[in-house]
């Protein structure tokens, strides 16, 4: 009966930190919505903006890897890691000087993914066709390719939007996963509780 009643009195305390973390989960799911919307309305600046972010990443991590290059002993033993150090600050330095350019580069390779995915994607479901749900997968592999042949049919107008609304496309669903989650806890933890 003790036991219990110290489970008793630690279940509150539980119980609120479960509440207080998926009423965070709804806060960050309804703002990766927002942005995910922002993302959408204006693709353009949304793909720039993550050029930029991403030639800043690029920079930042071949920076350290020269001065990891310095560590090891730059002319020898770590020439090859402060060659790729410098060419991926080079890298990085270019997408944050020429993001236009850089979204361009980016949508060609979500081209030759959305291509590639798709028709591995169409073989997966022929080979699987008598399962359940091949269908499905045969589906996706027709979506997928539609969509890298008509980033290729409308490029370089498609980089001005396919990486802004794709990533806008991403977070809305990601916004709603965590709100659904959050909710489902605060629910679940309203039962415990209750």
């Amino acid at each position: 009966m003790n036991d219990e009643t110290n489970q008793a009195g630690q279940l509150p305390d539980i119980v609120e930190g479960i509440r207080q973390n998926a009423k965070m989960a709804v806060i960050s799911g309804v703002v990766l919505i927002i942005a995910g919307f922002i993302a959408i309305s204006s693709p353009f600046y949304a793909g720039l903006s993550l050029t930029i972010m991403l030639g800043a990443l690029l920079l930042v991590g071949g920076i350290s890897q020269c001065f990891l290059a310095f560590q090891a002993g730059a002319f020898g033993r770590g020439l090859l890691i402060m060659l790729v150090g410098i060419f991926t600050a080079i890298a990085g330095l270019y997408l944050m000087r020429q993001p236009v350019a850089g979204l361009a580069a980016i949508t060609l390779f979500l081209v030759a993914y959305f291509v590639a995915a798709g028709i591995c994607e169409l073989i997966m479901a022929f080979q699987a066709r008598p399962a359940d749900g091949w269908g499905w997968i045969l589906f996706n592999g027709i979506v997928t390719l539609l969509l890298g042949i008509l980033l290729w049919r409308q490029f370089p107008l498609s980089g001005a939007w396919a990486v802004g609304i794709l990533f806008g496309i991403k977070m809305i669903f990601g916004g709603w996963a965590l709100v659904f989650i959050g909710r489902s806890v605060k629910s679940a933890t309203a039962d415990v509780a209750g």
